[in-house]
């Protein structure tokens, strides 16, 4: 399951990753005055977390929440420009759960989500999707018109300037990985990367686009590039726990 939620990742999650990411958001989310508040997110405390399946299922429910937290503002005007929402028939304890959703649809620029047949789908997520997608042309038109309301080029100039440079700071740092020597050998991993293309170097200051190196503390422990995220969540070494990101 773990392979495939990685390898569909860029066409959506699992119904349960949504509902995970929604129950912390729901958590996180920025609370406002009450003379402000036009979208309602219900009781906090009929939302417990799920229990987490493995580090995939908490990295991309935290991931999720976390965007869905930074384009809060965003998110609720689109809502509120297209009509969306209020709606009579969703109730405020989905609230987060239509944000969240919002977020990932707008992400892949309104198409639809696939669908796999193992999946076991959950009725709110089924629901929520269904209503937004109905919803989309409306929803994509709200966007737009948020984007030359505040002169953005891209979703990115939504955020506040500090939050901007703390997302470029943190893209811009190498990715540690471990190795989980309980299932494989370093040297086992070093010729898996090679046959994938990968080529070893001494340091960070050698890198280039297909190069990592060891870390100079841990010798379990190497490091990638940061524009190798998405590639590297897709090699079979991280889909069988064999390589755990940091």
């Amino acid at each position: 399951e773990r392979r495939t939620m990685t390898l569909i990742e860029k066409n959506g999650y699992h119904d349960s990753v949504y509902i995970n990411a929604a129950k912390i958001f729901q958590g996180i989310h920025t609370k406002k005055n009450k003379d402000r508040i036009l979208v309602r997110y219900g009781d906090d405390s009929v939302s417990p977390m799920l229990t987490s399946k493995d580090e995939y299922f908490q990295r991309v429910s935290y991931e999720l929440a976390f965007n869905t937290l930074k384009y809060q503002d965003l998110l609720e005007e689109i809502l509120l420009d297209s009509c969306v929402y209020p709606c009579h028939s969703i109730p405020d304890e989905l609230t987060s759960l239509l944000v969240v959703m919002l977020y990932d649809l707008q992400e892949r620029k309104f198409q639809a989500r696939e669908i796999f047949d193992e999946e076991e789908p959950v009725a709110e997520v089924r629901k929520i999707e269904h209503y937004l997608f109905s919803f989309r042309t409306k929803l994509a038109a709200a966007l737009a018109r948020c984007r030359i309301k505040h002169d953005a080029l891209s979703l990115e100039c939504f955020l506040p300037e500090t939050i901007r440079k703390q997302a470029q700071r943190a893209s811009a740092l190498p990715l540690c990985v471990w190795i989980n020597t309980f299932k494989i050998s370093l040297q086992d991993v070093f010729r898996d990367l090679e046959k994938k293309g990968f080529t070893r170097v001494e340091s960070v200051s050698d890198f280039n686009r297909y190069t990592y190196c060891v870390d100079q503390h841990c010798n379990d422990v190497l490091v990638f590039p940061s524009s190798l995220k998405d590639e590297l969540l897709n090699l079979d070494l991280f889909a069988d726990c064999k390589l755990l990101l940091q």
